[in-house]
């Protein structure tokens, strides 16, 4: 796409699929499940949202760039219970396979994200 062919609305919303990890489709390739913004009743921009599994990726990432931008095996104990809280909060354990993934991520065993997350709950966190 040109950017003479480009609607405004896709730069303007940009920021926000990046964000999210959604990507504009040319309006002639969206499929069903795509969702298709409308500028003054016509079709502007298409935008295909991103699966869970790279929803989990991006929350790991963005969890990454808050502690220091390392490694999340490196960080100590105290870092990852709070970087546990903070995927709790933003729902990563929701995903299937969620609890393996960050564990895998921390370089610890699912049993202790499981007591992380129990710590939390019992401390009126969760």
């Amino acid at each position: 796409m040109t950017a003479e062919e480009r609607h405004p609305l896709a730069d303007a919303i940009k920021p926000l699929l990046d964000a999210v990890g959604a990507s504009e489709v040319a309006l002639d390739e969206a499929r069903p499940d795509d969702l298709v913004l409308d500028w003054d009743g016509d079709p502007a921009v298409a935008v295909r949202l991103p699966g869970l599994e790279s929803a989990l990726d991006r929350l790991l990432r963005e969890a990454r760039r808050q502690f220091g931008g390392g490694d999340l095996k490196d960080l100590d104990r105290a870092s990852k219970q709070r970087v546990v809280a903070l995927l709790e909060e933003r729902g990563a354990f929701t995903v299937r396979h969620g609890v393996e993934t960050v564990a895998a991520a921390l370089g610890v065993s699912r049993f202790t994200v499981y007591n992380y997350l129990n710590r939390q709950q019992a401390n009126g966190k969760g």
